[in-house]
């Protein structure tokens, strides 16, 4: 690795908090790693004999779907909090539900359905803490920054699909499953603690300022009514004395914003399709390896770790995409993506097939930074989280149905057609999204932000408060502001302008 390949990435390594949080959120992406195979691997062992695939299929999704419905039922309480407070919460309660595994087995009553609604109450603020993630990185880093943040949370979910796995057979061979999940708890543990160390001063500095602003906003509208009662009825502090609950941010649902904005919708169907489609790979891919090319299963370990090593060197290029228009990157993603699928349906031989296989994961690897940073631009901090959960909602479901299509669809055609139909069906989407972002809609020009511009959308040195404050954060020349850095103006009062493409 050369120093110019992480030259995108030192403004990211500067920043006083993300610094201190990466060695948290670099040891929980390895519990996850450990979890790919400990997820299952339990299951299997917990099971009653007969019943194991269907169980093993309940615990996957357990551990990815319930995230769903979590963004769509608690959204009213959590859509308002901050991005340091929904991943802290999301990692407190991953470290208590999957804590509580080993501590079950330990007491002798862990059967495989307490073990399957222990994985989806873990899972259940996932979506959320994804959002406050990315929402953090909005916070603290200013838009020209945001891709090479985003992907640098990505390389270490992509470094440790690579080595978690082989780690986790070796600690299951060494102690078992059970105890493999209880390091995967340690780890969001640690991050966790992390979150409230790191972020505890700045969450009561973000609570001010949101208070602030909605007393702002509440004396404003009162002013405008002629209620000079509703004016002068605050405390010591400045809030108001009979101020409800909760008041400040707008509850508005993510999928309400995102529907009033043409571009993150179109956004949103672009992403729910391109994962969708490739779903049925996951059946249909060993069914090709066995039936088609007649290989063993050490083939198609080859095939994935291809894959991974793939999305791994992309997630560390995707930084040196700043500053590319970010609905073509997206397109253009797509169709390289389909067209690298395309040796697979076609019956190529392995020794070109397994190239190209890395070489869609090379492509696919920047798609979610490129994508989250396209929501930070168009939606304002405030409305953030909820647009993120509400996109982590619905892409969580893609795959899974694209699944479920691939076992008829694999059953029906053969494992070959499936492989081919996808890839087709991939690089026709993709040249439909680029036709798309080449047409220039109502909004066109303002791509950057459509909300109001905040504090970390300025360009220069970027500061979080008295004790974040390490400097200038400009590392050289290629931190100084560009022009497409100047936040756009705004002639509406709404964070997000309907109608904009």
């Amino acid at each position: 690795m050369t120093p110019a390949m992480l030259l995108p990435y030192r403004p990211v390594l500067g920043q006083p908090v993300l610094r201190r949080l990466l060695p948290g959120l670099a040891t929980s992406a390895l519990g996850d790693g450990l979890a790919l195979v400990a997820v299952t691997w339990l299951a299997l062992q917990l099971a009653p004999v007969g019943q194991r695939g269907t169980w093993t299929a309940f615990a996957v999704a357990a551990y990815t779907l319930p995230g769903a419905a979590g963004t769509l039922l608690l959204g009213r309480w959590l859509g308002a909090r901050s991005g340091a407070q929904l991943a802290g919460w999301d990692a407190t309660v991953r470290a208590a539900a999957l804590g509580a595994i080993p501590v079950a087995h330990l007491a002798g009553v862990l059967d495989v359905g307490l073990y399957v609604a222990l994985l989806a109450v873990s899972s259940l603020l996932h979506p959320w803490g994804s959002a406050g993630r990315f929402t953090l990185v909005a916070e603290l880093l200013p838009q020209r920054h945001h891709l090479a943040a985003n992907a640098l949370l990505g390389v270490f979910g992509q470094a440790a699909t690579i080595v978690g796995p082989p780690l986790a057979g070796l600690l299951i061979a060494w102690v078992g499953a059970v105890w493999v999940i209880a390091v995967d708890a340690a780890s969001f543990a640690v991050l966790a603690v992390s979150y409230r160390l790191v972020v505890r001063d700045r969450e009561a500095a973000a609570v001010s300022e949101r208070d602030t602003a909605a007393v702002r906003d509440r004396e404003a509208a009162a002013v405008r009514d002629g209620d000079t009662a509703t004016v002068h009825d605050r405390d010591t502090n400045g809030r108001y004395r009979n101020a409800p609950a909760g008041a400040g941010p707008s509850r508005t649902s993510g999928f309400r914003i995102i529907g009033r904005d043409r571009s993150l919708l179109g956004l949103l169907a672009l992403t729910f399709a391109f994962f969708f489609l490739f779903g049925p790979f996951y059946v249909a891919m060993p069914v090709h390896v066995t039936d088609d090319l007649h290989a063993s299963a050490g083939t198609l370990a080859a095939y994935y770790t291809a894959f991974g090593v793939g999305s791994l060197l992309g997630g560390l290029l995707t930084g040196h995409l700043r500053g590319r228009p970010l609905r073509t990157t997206l397109a253009g993603i797509v169709v390289l993506f389909g067209a690298a699928l395309m040796p697979l349906g076609l019956g190529a031989p392995v020794v070109l097939s397994l190239p190209a296989f890395a070489l869609a994961g090379l492509v696919w690897a920047p798609y979610q930074p490129t994508a989250t940073a396209l929501f930070q631009r168009r939606s304002g901090t405030v409305d953030l989280p909820r647009v993120l959960a509400a996109n982590g909602a619905v892409t969580v479901l893609a795959v899974p149905l694209g699944t479920m299509l691939g076992g008829p669809a694999t059953a029906a055609f053969g494992a070959r057609p499936t492989l081919l139909a996808c890839a087709v069906a991939i690089l026709a989407l993709g040249l439909v999204a680029a036709v798309s972002a080449a047409r220039p809609g109502p909004g066109a020009h303002n791509t950057e932000q459509t909300g109001p511009a905040g504090p970390h959308d300025r360009p220069g040195p970027q500061t979080t408060g008295p004790r974040d404050r390490p400097g200038p954060q400009t590392t050289g020349p290629h931190d100084q502001p560009e022009p497409h850095d100047r936040p756009g103006r705004v002639k509406v009062p709404d964070r997000v302008r309907p109608g904009a493409s």
